[in-house]
Parts: C-alpha cells; sequence; structure tokens
C-alpha cells in the first residue's frame, strides 16, 4: 500500500510570535521554519507501517515556496521514499490545499492519506476533512491510535467526553493527533541519504487548481497583555471580587 503524506513548513514551535509593523500579518524573516509537529506525527506514523510490512512506499507532498523543499527533506531523512512539491507563492488556504492534494491523489493512487490534524500556524483543522469530503472517502480524525487491517483500518479518536473507537474502509483520509507516537529524530546517515531521494516538483497551474484566496486577512494584532492575579483573603472576598468587579456571578 502507498501511503502519501502532507507536511508543511511552519515557524517553529519554540520561536516567539511577531506581528508585522503594519499589522499585516506574522513576520516570517529570518525566523526559523521547521515540520508542523502535528505533520511529524504523521510521518513517523506512516514510517511504522511500512516497517510493519502494511505500506511499501512513502510518498511526502509539500505545498508551497522552494523552501519548503527543505520540509520534505526532513520528511525523507525519517524515513519517507520520495517527495513532491507542489511549488507556489501565493497565499494557501485550507480549501485550495485540499484541492491541490486530491490532484495529487489522483495521479498517486495511495491507499492512505495521513496528515497532521493542524498546522500550529493558522490552527485551521480543515484541510484533512476537506480532501475527504473532495475524495469521496471515508476520513478518521484526531487519531490516537491506528490499526490497518484488510483492507480496513481501525481508530481510536480522542473526542471531548473521551476515547472513541471507528473503523473506516481503505483508502481513507487520516489525521494525527499528539498521543499517536513519539516521532523519531532523523540520524546523520539518513540525512545523507534523503539529499539523493527524488522531489519531484510541481505547480498549482500544472495541477489545474486556482489557489485564489477566498478570504481575506484584514488585520492581525498581539493579544492583549494579561492582567496579574490578586490573592484574596478568604472565600467571601472572592464571591464578592467575581460579583461585583469581575461581574461573572
Amino acid at each position: 500500500m502507498k501511503v502519501l503524506i502532507a507536511v508543511k513548513r511552519v515557524i517553529d514551535f519554540n520561536v516567539k510570535i511577531r506581528v508585522k509593523s503594519d499589522n499585516s500579518g506574522i513576520e516570517t524573516a529570518n525566523v526559523k521554519m521547521s515540520m508542523n509537529p502535528f505533520d511529524e506525527i504523521a510521518v513517523e506514523e506512516a514510517i511504522r507501517l511500512k516497517e510493519a510490512g502494511t505500506a511499501d512506499e512513502l510518498v511526502a507532498v509539500s505545498i508551497g515556496t522552494a523552501q519548503s523543499s527543505e520540509t520534505i527533506r526532513t520528511a525523507l531523512a525519517m524515513g519517507a521514499d520520495r517527495g513532491i512539491l507542489v511549488e507556489t507563492d501565493a497565499e494557501l488556504q485550507p480549501l485550495a490545499v485540499a484541492k491541490l492534494l486530491k490532484a495529487i491523489v489522483d495521479k498517486e493512487n495511495p491507499g492512505m492519506v495521513v496528515v497532521g490534524k493542524q498546522a500550529i500556524d493558522d490552527d485551521a483543522n480543515q484541510t484533512g476533512q476537506m480532501l475527504a469530503a473532495l475524495l469521496g472517502w471515508p476520513q478518521g480524525t484526531f487519531a490516537s491510535k491506528l490499526e490497518p487491517a484488510d483492507g480496513t483500518a481501525t481508530l481510536v479518536r480522542e473526542v471531548d467526553d473521551g476515547l472513541q473507537t471507528i473503523q473506516v474502509k481503505l483508502p481513507a483520509v487520516i489525521s494525527t493527533d499528539l498521543r499517536l507516537n513519539e516521532p523519531r529524530y532523523a540520524s546523520l546517515p539518513n540525512i545523507m541519504k534523503a539529499k539523493k531521494k527524488p522531489i519531484d516538483t510541481t505547480t498549482p497551474d500544472e495541477l489545474g487548481v486556482d489557489v485564489t484566496p477566498r478570504l481575506e486577512t484584514i488585520n492581525v494584532v498581539e493579544p492583549p497583555v494579561r492582567e496579574a492575579g490578586e490573592i484574596v483573603a478568604d472565600a467571601a472576598q472572592l464571591i464578592d471580587k467575581l460579583k461585583n468587579e469581575a461581574k461573572v456571578i
């Protein structure tokens, strides 16, 4: 079974986010970038499927600027077999990404698509669901456990009130949650080997997909500074402040 993994280049999770001076967006110049953490989990899970003999080829796909090839190289160093870069400088929104991934799926015919449940830059949590809808495939979202077998996949999903176990028919779109696995570090020999693995490059025009943004960002501002807390003497004073100052009771 061929497994397709979507990986996104985002600002590293350790970096403090800064808003541009004109409030038009987030500052990305001279900022450390890395693979979206949820996508790292997706890559790791695909590698484990291959190690278990369930998958025989892993294809990492990234959509974005030419620098996104670095993210693909990271996936290749972890264990993916080859990469596909859809190169574009356009602002990409979830529907456009889903349409591009559908075009790739139509060409590659994978038995499973594994994506991170969300990207840490926009927190949209939409691409996997949109892709499944466009393909007409079953979807298993927020997976914390994945067990494919005999043309199906059994998933444990994290939901608001606990854990839910479902079974979907393959091919399917799977989105990964934090507790699915612990991604491995790429070893130096594998990093060197990854430089020789192939990355095919295409564009939205070649795939026949219009990526024109449907939403416009009007203004981006930092969250308000959190006020300091206050220590109260007893429960009576707490209730008084909640009632008369905070006015929440």
